[in-house]
């Protein structure tokens, strides 16, 4: 896998402050990207700040992680800007939280101008 330089790193005096992938932001997620193949990749460590439950990884931040990483994917392997316009999420089972790093894993799986359909998962 290859690290993906931030783009956006150095912009904070511009207002670049993103909850999911500034590394400056104090209460951000800080998610780092790299490149394996057609899909861009974050290994995350769920820290207890965000939580629901008691050890439980928070549902909206778990849908926060598939929409970043899903945006990551229109930024660097599309090559263009976009926004989110219909995110469902399916949770399968509750995700631990300080248990070690989840892998988000993300990539598209079509394209029909002007939208495009992505993939995304733990």
């Amino acid at each position: 896998m290859k690290k993906i330089r931030n783009p956006y790193l150095g912009l904070q005096s511009q207002g670049y402050n993103c909850f999911a992938c500034c590394p400056d932001n104090p209460a951000g997620l800080k998610m780092e990207f790299y490149e394996d193949g057609d899909d861009i990749v974050c290994m995350w460590e769920p820290h207890l700040n965000y939580q629901s439950w008691i050890g439980t990884l928070h549902g909206g931040i778990q849908a926060t992680l598939l929409d970043e990483a899903g945006g990551w994917v229109v930024s660097r392997k599309l090559q263009t800007t976009g926004m989110t316009t219909h995110l469902n999420v399916r949770y399968k089972s509750s995700v631990p939280v300080g248990k070690g790093p989840l892998e988000i894993r993300a990539g598209t799986t079509w394209k029909t101008a002007p939208k495009t359909f992505l993939k995304s998962g733990k």
